[in-house]
């Protein structure tokens, strides 16, 4: 047998991974906290975003991703957009009564947390959130009233949820989080309301419109193969 025999050929090459689409999703995000944090534009984070939904591979979700990644241990002191300060302090209740509440960006949440609306509604945003315990319990009640919780990727998420004559929705996605990170445990009753919990951050309508198109026309893509 000859030396060149066992050089593989190009054909015998394999070939890149796909991208699954919880991936282009992360990837998404990533881009999105990139630019929060002053390393693309808005207009670069538009290009990008069109790039990764419309990624076929894990290579090149990678690639765009690739100069605004802070690696070493930066990257690794927090758990997607979370870091733990353990100690007293923090937000320990969120009351909406015939009334409304946002709380986004960057704040500090109490080891447990009550949030109630009585026919109003509150948004509450974890994806920046520094969190006083590894173990966060947030409590949220709505009467006649709902609200929404978005989470962040990369944390484990335990959710478990009564309604009655309303509804609550979980949509947390197939991640699987890997051990040792804090954990947000979110309880939700809901009287003639609901609640929402999703993972990620909300996206506009603008990117929910580019979303849509970009599946669509992946899609409509392998259809016609």
């Amino acid at each position: 047998m000859s030396d060149e025999s066992l050089v593989p050929r190009p054909s015998d090459q394999r070939p890149d991974l796909r991208a699954s689409d919880a991936e282009r999703e992360q990837t998404a995000e990533t881009l999105r906290r990139a630019m929060g944090e002053g390393r693309l534009s808005v207009e670069e984070l538009e290009e990008r975003l069109r790039a990764a939904y419309s990624a076929p591979t894990v290579r090149e979700l990678e690639l765009l991703v690739s100069d605004v990644t802070v690696p070493g241990p930066a990257a690794s002191s927090r758990a997607g957009g979370l870091s733990v300060r353990e100690g007293p302090g923090g937000d320990r209740w969120v009351v909406s009564i015939m009334s409304g509440h946002e709380r986004k960006g960057r704040w500090r949440i109490a080891e447990r947390c009550t949030v109630l609306n009585i026919m109003g509604g509150s948004d509450i945003d974890l994806n920046d959130v520094e969190l006083s315990e590894s173990i966060t319990q947030l409590n949220v009640y709505s009467v006649m009233g709902g609200g929404e919780v978005r989470v962040p990727d990369g944390v484990s998420v335990e959710v478990s949820n009564v309604a009655i004559m309303g509804g609550n929705e979980v949509r947390l996605g197939d991640e699987i989080v890997p051990p040792g990170g804090p954990v947000i445990r979110i309880r939700l009753v809901s009287v003639m309301g609901g609640c929402g919990v999703y993972r990620g951050r909300r996206l506009s309508k603008e990117e929910r419109r580019r979303q849509k198109e970009l599946r669509k026309a992946e899609s409509q893509g392998e259809l016609e193969r």
